[in-house]
């Protein structure tokens, strides 16, 4: 045995836990702003901008989280473009963020009936004003549990950071039972912590999922 596990050591997890939580916020708050942007280019009246759109989803929905983390932390590195580790992983989630928000947010607004929007233009308001007078007020209701879900989904995957050097709470485990060589013990309080975090996260989606159909029917 390589040693016992001591108070140091989950210090030391807590400190990887409180960077996971930064880089979830970071690449959520990022993703969000792009992902905004994309669910823009999907419901666009330009079919060219609607192509180039899903285009990129498609892509970023097709790739793997690690590969991106890859292309970003090693692949500009090749061109001499040092890139720490906070941001690559900040970057590679927030490209992930915006394909997968994107295209939620684009089925919510999708999901407001029509005649919401056709009500509101024959009061000679603009697109944009129906946009976000009429159209995004209702979906942002619609959006709320499958982005509070969603977000369950990106703490978990800030694990994947740790293959590019950044301490977060999965890269601090595996330092300690490096020395430790204790990996069920380790392990098991990182999964431990990890599921203190997500679960609240889970049990909040599916409370907002219960209200909104609940909402539903009773407007039915």
């Amino acid at each position: 045995m390589g040693g016992a596990f001591t108070i140091n050591h989950l210090v030391y997890l807590l400190q990887g836990t409180a960077w996971t939580v930064v880089l979830s916020l970071l690449a959520f708050a990022l993703g969000s702003v792009a992902g905004f942007g994309v669910m823009l280019l999907r419901i666009s009246r330009g079919r060219m901008l609607r192509r180039a759109a899903f285009v990129y989803v498609q892509i970023i929905q097709g790739t793997p989280l690690l590969i991106l983390l890859f292309l970003v932390y090693f692949g500009l590195g090749i061109v001499g473009i040092e890139v720490p580790p906070l941001l690559a992983a900040g970057v590679s989630l927030m490209i992930y963020c915006s394909a997968f928000l994107g295209e939620i947010w684009r089925g919510c607004v999708e999901a407001v009936p029509k005649t919401q929007g056709e009500a509101a233009e024959c009061l000679a308001l603009n697109r944009w004003q129906v946009l976000t007078d009429v159209i995004l007020p209702q979906a942002m209701r619609i959006a709320t549990p499958p982005t509070v879900g969603f977000l369950v989904q990106v703490l978990k995957s800030t694990s994947l950071a740790s293959v590019v050097g950044f301490i977060e709470l999965t890269r601090a485990a595996q330092v300690i039972n490096n020395s430790l060589f204790q990996p069920f013990l380790v392990f098991g309080i990182a999964g431990l912590i990890y599921f203190a975090l997500c679960y609240p996260l889970s049990r909040w989606s599916r409370s907002l999922e219960r209200k909104m159909n609940v909402g539903r029917r009773h407007a039915a």
